[in-house]
């Protein structure tokens, strides 16, 4: 009986996978609870418990004629950057990118909500971490995950696990991060201005935006093409009106099944060895730190497009250009309601959310075009 206990994890459990296991419950909880990103962090926070249970052989590489363990070859879809840019596809089909169309300034804010990720970069510069480190802490600040994934992968591959953690962590606290900081920097007034609503954009322009995206964006940022390209991709499948059943398919089937990859792949990279250190902390303040800024780069720049002539701008849009589609639109269309409940600033505020996957891609490959 004493050899056989001897044999079991629980014999091996150390303190580092004890507190990572009851981090993977947390995860668990606020995902099934409280509702923040399920579809995403229930893969990871049960990646992250199966990380952490002793002697499961599921990393193991192979050795020999021995086979390697299940997670191990799974994370190669993480380390050959294959699960991000197919889940970009899904978000393409998923995306109407009509209300950026009709509005196209708004293309602005998506941009300007970029501000927390060249901050955040300069911030984790001065707290010691290396260019590179730095720069997949920086990405954070675009609420985007597998943007942040994407990059961390090139630049910083041992940092997947909390950088991973935090994005989808900030991505999920959208509700409660955001609004405090969208009053602090709006008057009551700026948050009653109602805006013009004109949705309607031809066909044609719906079809070829994707496609110039993608000529300019991989001309800008070469490093990027893959998000930027299967992102237009998806979208173009969604416009073109002849591609109804690959669509649907990119809709649902391709992005669930990625996303339930892609999550255990990133969950199982939480061992307690790798994620139980002070860079852990660092990296999930300075998170919160890039997400408060892109937030606040958004809003400020939506004050002074509100100032200025033509068609009113309310800034509290300019929240929405994280990447956090579309519960950033969301939350600026509740802050408005809370002051006018018949100002309906939603398909407004997807204008600067849907600019904000575009702007985050396009700021992570210039990120790999300064440090890679």
């Amino acid at each position: 009986m004493y050899e056989f206990l001897q044999s079991t994890g629980f014999a091996s459990l150390t303190i580092r996978e004890a507190v990572m296991i009851a981090v993977a419950g947390l995860l668990l909880w606020l995902a099934i609870k409280k509702g923040f990103e399920p579809l995403l962090l229930v893969p990871i926070g049960f990646g992250a418990l199966i990380a952490n249970l002793p002697l499961n052989g599921l990393m193991t590489p192979p050795h020999g004629e021995e086979i390697g363990g299940l997670f191990h070859y799974l994370s190669y879809g993480v380390r050959l950057e294959i699960f991000p840019p197919l889940i970009f596809l899904g978000l393409g089909a998923l995306t109407d990118f009509g209300p950026l169309l009709a509005n196209p300034k708004t293309l602005l804010l998506g941009g300007a909500a970029q501000f927390g990720v060249f901050g955040a970069y300069l911030a984790a510069l001065g707290l010691g971490f290396t260019p590179e480190e730095a720069g997949s802490i920086g990405i954070i600040g675009g609420a985007d995950g597998p943007t942040s994934i994407f990059l961390t992968m090139k630049l910083a591959p041992h940092l997947l696990g909390p950088i991973a953690v935090s994005a989808y962590s900030y991505m999920a606290l959208v509700p409660l991060i955001q609004p405090p900081i969208m009053k602090l920097l709006t008057t009551r007034e700026e948050r009653l201005i109602r805006m013009e609503a004109k949705f309607d954009v031809p066909t044609w322009v719906r079809i070829i935006f994707p496609i110039a995206v993608t000529v300019v964006g991989a001309m800008l940022v070469p490093a990027a093409t893959s998000l930027i390209g299967l992102l237009m991709f998806g979208n173009l499948l969604r416009e073109c009106g002849v591609t109804e059943r690959l669509t649907k398919s990119a809709q649902n089937e391709l992005i669930n099944i990625i996303t339930i990859l892609l999550g255990l792949s990133v969950g199982v990279t939480m061992a307690g060895d790798s994620f139980l250190r002070w860079a852990t902390i660092k990296i999930l303040l300075l998170g919160c730190v890039a997400f408060a800024l892109s937030t606040a780069g958004g809003v400020l720049l939506g004050k002074l497009m509100a100032k200025l002539p033509g068609s009113p701008v309310n800034p509290l849009i300019g929240a929405a250009g994280v990447s956090a589609v579309p519960m950033a639109a969301r939350v600026a269309h509740v802050v408005g309601q809370e002051e006018d409940p018949n100002n309906y600033l939603l398909m407004h505020a997807m204008g600067p959310n849907v600019a904000g996957v575009i702007g985050t891609a396009i700021a992570a490959g210039a990120l790999l075009a300064m440090l890679k």
